[in-house]
């Protein structure tokens, strides 16, 4: 009985530092670029997290990071998943549309890489600010292809999903990648930016007419060329080789209007990329889980069984 005591007691005072060692190792933070990130702009606001209607928002991002939260080991699929919250590319819903979000795929076992992107708001359109996003998710999936092994992940499984201008910038990755340069100094670089699926919900897709004005204007400024509202209206830039890709849409959305959805669909269709989209009745925006919004909480039941399948 003693010895049992002395075991219970030894078990009480190390295990506090074991859990310690489990919170350091995951969620992983990394920064995404070693220095300077490319397209570095002038510096503006510190970066700042606030909480705001119950959501944590992360505002003025400079130096892109990742958070790398990782299922248990005989849980995991091997898949991974890049996880960009919205905002309106004016700040990051980081809870609601990131580390809540990875705590569901995690439940899947599959790996979440919740990416914290550059703001363009912080640059000038003679910096090219609407290139900052695009980089950062690029770098994104590189990085957790290079740690594939390490996390667990088969670096053909590396897709990539997105909230509200979220989904713009995952669209935009979707749409807008490349095979890597084997020539690179960075072996990062050597890998490829392409995801291999994707999953869209209540996405900016457009520039155009049914575009979200808030993301619009913040990612490419007030006054955009032709040429640069047609490259980032990612419906015109789909190709046979785009990723699968997995929507879901509220058909009453009155900020993202839902014919950013079917024009992304009607696209990827036209190119005979698989792709599957569920449109619901009633749901507006910004629904996250939709823990509390009846049958639209259904969503991330049949994305799970689509995520399965892949």
């Amino acid at each position: 009985m003693k010895n049992a005591f002395v075991l219970l007691l030894v078990s009480c005072v190390i295990s506090p530092a074991i859990f310690s060692a489990m919170s350091n190792s995951n969620p992983l933070i990394l920064s995404l670029w070693d220095g300077p990130p490319p397209n570095a702009q002038p510096a503006g606001q510190p970066p700042e997290r606030v909480q705001e209607d119950k959501i944590v928002w992360v505002r003025h991002v400079q130096n892109p990071s990742v958070e790398a939260r990782l299922p248990a080991r005989g849980n995991a699929t091997g898949q991974a998943i890049v996880v960009c919250p919205g905002g309106a590319y004016a700040g990051l819903a980081y809870d609601w549309e990131g580390t809540d979000i990875a705590g569901w795929l995690n439940g899947r076992g599959i790996a979440a890489i919740v990416l914290s992107y550059r703001l363009p708001i912080d640059g000038d359109v003679a910096h090219q600010k609407w290139l900052s996003p695009l980089l950062d998710a690029q770098r994104a999936i590189r990085l957790t292809r290079a740690h594939a092994k390490e996390w667990g992940i088969d670096p053909a499984k590396v897709g990539i999903m997105g909230f509200s201008a979220g989904g713009h910038l995952a669209s935009t990755a979707g749409t807008h990648f490349d095979a890597g340069d084997a020539k690179a100094i960075d072996p990062i670089d050597r890998l490829s930016s392409r995801p291999d699926f994707m999953v869209l919900v209540y996405p900016v897709i457009t520039m155009t007419e049914f575009t979200h004005g808030g993301s619009r204007v913040n990612l490419l400024g007030k006054n955009p060329s032709d040429e640069l509202v047609r490259r980032y209206s990612n419906e015109l830039q789909v190709t046979n080789d785009t990723p699968p890709t997995f929507l879901v849409h509220a058909g009453d959305d009155g900020a993202v209007p839902v014919q950013n959805s079917l024009l992304f669909y009607s696209a990827l269709l036209a190119h005979h990329v698989p792709a599957e989209l569920h449109v619901y009745p009633q749901g507006g925006h910004g629904f996250s889980l939709a823990l509390d919004k009846g049958h639209l909480a259904d969503w991330t039941h049949v994305c799970a069984r689509w995520l399965a399948e892949r």
